[in-house]
């Protein structure tokens, strides 16, 4: 079908973002997405700061473009924590907000809503070929990169560089790079929408429940629009074989009995099905580029270790794999060697952020922890806001890995 210099899989959040940075430089590419748009994608659903940052990146007005669409997105002011032992820990992304005045730091909105919000902006530029419908179902490697074949064996396209943005199953990512499936660094996860949830938050705050039985993991309900809701769990796969816990069957259980949760679900609605998905998490550093290839997002198993927070990430690296593909043209080497400033940038921008993530995790491993800490917050206004503020600082946020922030908690 096609000869290309850059072909990027997956037209979600990352393959996206390095389409359209390529387009602003003026450099083709080709996007490839097995599925047509507007598609589902199992998700949380939410959109921290830091997408409405990388959205900004692309074009000034993009994430005022996004709030616009009031009947699909809802603005996001913050995240409520609740410990294990049920004390509530409310961070807000932005201290002292106004949401009257000032401009949501965050969204919510359904990935059916978002990812192809993207693709609209996509289709404006015309050095994107966007094919849709189309699925890679093999990868011959070349002197000049890659060919790219379908599942009968035709040809698709060639690409001289490869970006691989095709998410948590990617075939690419497996099969040709060798990232394994580490159920150490992985995460099982359900999503189910609702409808008519009670006691949602009047400013869209996020809720992490880290109930005990979901530990090390959480239980989230996040407010959509239309009255809507996301609720889900996500946990460790190594901790759901060990403990041989069926999460649908807990999910629904949780939600039809626990104290915290049976009244505000008694008359709320499932819509549609609960639908289960993977997360490969950022929480050990691996190769994510080689010869004529990188790996973006999900692919590259970059998702949050603690939040589980992968949108942004994969934006994020999109971006770079942008900068890296500009640089691979400009020189004409596409080599391992030169793909490795694309590891450094990445991991420059996410790498600390990923490590802190992973120690937060581990801290679930102890919730009597959580538990001190959340307790001590919710008695201690200063202390919170303290709290509010690592999580947008991550200097700050570094001290959460040091015995001595929780001395001083025993000693305040």
């Amino acid at each position: 079908m096609q000869e290309n210099k850059i072909c990027i899989l997956g037209a979600g959040p990352g393959g996206a973002t390095a389409a359209l940075h390529l387009a602003k430089a003026g450099i083709p590419s080709m996007l490839i997405d097995k599925a047509v748009f507007p598609r589902d994608k199992v998700c949380g659903d939410a959109l921290s700061g830091k997408v409405v940052s990388e959205l900004n990146r692309i074009g000034a007005d993009l994430s005022a473009k996004l709030a616009l669409e009031q009947e699909r997105i809802l603005p996001c002011w913050g995240i409520n924590f609740v410990s294990p032992d049920f004390h509530s820990l409310r961070v807000p992304i932005r201290p002292n907000y106004n949401p009257a005045t000032d401009t949501a730091p965050g969204f919510i909105s359904k990935r059916i809503h978002f990812d192809n919000f993207l693709i609209n902006e996509v289709k404006k530029h015309s050095c994107i070929q966007l094919l849709e419908n189309t699925a890679v179902g093999s990868f011959k490697k070349t002197n000049a990169g890659f060919d790219l074949l379908d599942d009968h064996g035709n040809f698709i396209s060639n690409a001289t560089l490869l970006i691989d943005a095709s998410g948590a199953q990617s075939p690419f990512s497996r099969k040709v790079a060798g990232l394994p499936q580490e159920p150490a660094h992985y995460c099982a996860g359900l999503r189910a929408y609702y409808k008519n949830v009670k006691g949602l938050d009047e400013h869209n705050f996020l809720e992490l429940h880290f109930f005990q039985e979901f530990l090390p993991g959480y239980l989230w309900i996040f407010p959509l629009a239309n009255g809507e809701a996301n609720i889900g769990v996500g946990m460790l796969s190594r901790a759901v074989k060990k403990n041989k816990i069926n999460l649908k069957k807990a999910l629904l259980q949780m939600l039809e009995t626990h104290p915290r949760l049976k009244d505000r679900f008694a008359d709320a609605t499932l819509m549609g099905d609960i639908k289960g998905f993977g997360l490969p998490l950022g929480s050990k550093r691996r190769s994510i580029s080689g010869d004529h290839y990188m790996l973006t997002g999900d692919a590259a198993s970059l998702i949050d270790p603690f939040s589980g927070e992968g949108i942004s990430n994969a934006m994020i690296s999109g971006r770079w794999a942008a900068a890296q593909a500009i640089e691979c043209l400009q020189t004409n080497d596409f080599s391992a060697a030169q793909m490795t400033g694309y590891d450094k940038r990445v991991y420059n921008r996410l790498g600390k952020e990923l490590k802190i993530s992973y120690a937060m995790q581990r801290m679930l491993t102890y919730p009597w922890l959580f538990n001190f800490v959340a307790r001590k917050a919710s008695n201690n206004p200063q202390l919170a806001e303290t709290l509010s503020c690592m999580f947008l600082d991550l200097d700050m946020r570094e001290k959460l890995k040091k015995p001595g922030f929780y001395l001083s908690l025993l000693k305040g």
